[in-house]
């Protein structure tokens, strides 16, 4: 198993961001977490491919986890800010070299973000559970919500009108979305409580997504990158879960938009696909990896 080689902090924009680095080998991926506002800690299982030689790299973006935050929070709410604060940390913790870099969820939007302004910086991209159209992906959402049982779903749409999920009855019923589509494990592994736990208590997931994973009013509700997407020209791995949030339809905007990507639907598995079914998504991620070795 690989060990970590490094882990610490540094400065952008003199806030301190957590960082972890592990394996040592000359190809570098660099992650990107979800939320906005989750942690990395969920994302560590992909330490594993430090073990086919590869050197990982993660870190909590502004305001998420263990980094710090800006006086004004407003001044990083926002795509822009975390597309720079990416190329802040390559330069930084990949001395400027080119990375493979590998966003989920949200980190997804950003690693196309990223890859729309830098993609010279790319050897390839992995989009995972990722979305290029904010307003799409809720229709899609509230599309697997109207499929819940009858009496859950009017418990959130209660929950929703009255602009309030702090009782544990909406709780409850937003939770029997999440089992469904989030993670379809009975029990959550450690670090993905650790990222949730971030989530809920740090303040930007409220401020850029908004109160639950489907109903998305914050900061990041009307972002649609579909068009700028077109000129991406580096490798791209676009995965997606059978039952994930984020739906095939989303990911298949991605794939039908970039000229040199693939998509692939891991089975019996929803958004934290690499949880459920491991063995099928890094063989994907894998088979992608060996493919752009060259590139």
């Amino acid at each position: 198993m690989s060990s970590i080689i490094q882990e610490g902090y540094i400065n952008i924009n003199s806030v301190p961001i957590y960082y972890k680095k592990v394996g040592n080998g000359y190809n570098i991926i660099l992650t990107l977490h979800g939320g906005p506002g989750a942690s990395h800690d969920y994302l560590l299982p992909l330490k594993k491919l430090a073990d086919y030689g590869y050197t990982l790299i993660f870190y909590d973006q502004c305001g998420c986890g263990r980094s710090g935050e800006m006086n004004d929070l407003a001044k990083c709410a926002n795509l822009d800010y975390y597309v720079e604060e990416v190329e802040e940390v390559r330069k930084s913790l990949a001395n400027s070299k080119k990375v493979i870099l590998l966003g989920h969820s949200w980190g997804g939007l950003l690693a196309l973000g990223y890859a729309i302004r830098y993609q010279k910086n790319l050897k390839g991209l992995i989009v995972s559970s990722g979305l290029s159209d904010v307003p799409l992906t809720v229709k899609e959402m509230r599309k697997l919500l109207d499929m819940l049982p009858k009496e859950i779903k009017e418990i959130i749409y209660d929950c929703e009108k009255n602009n309030d999920f702090s009782s544990e009855k909406c709780t409850n019923a937003v939770n029997e979305f999440y089992k469904r589509h989030l993670l379809r494990l009975e029990k959550y592994p450690q670090e993905v409580i650790e990222s949730l736990n971030y989530l809920s208590k740090r303040k930007i997931y409220s401020l850029m997504n908004g109160p639950t994973e489907f109903e998305i009013n914050g900061t990041i509700r009307d972002i649609n990158l579909t068009e700028q997407i077109k000129n991406i020209d580096v490798p791209t791995l676009i995965i997606v879960g059978e039952f994930d949030e984020v739906t095939p339809n989303v990911a298949k905007v991605i794939n039908d938009n970039i000229r040199n990507s693939k998509m692939v639907i891991i089975p019996n598995s929803s958004h934290m696909n690499f949880y459920e079914n491991p063995e099928y998504y890094f063989k994907v991620v894998l088979n992608f990896l060996n493919d752009i070795k060259n590139y």
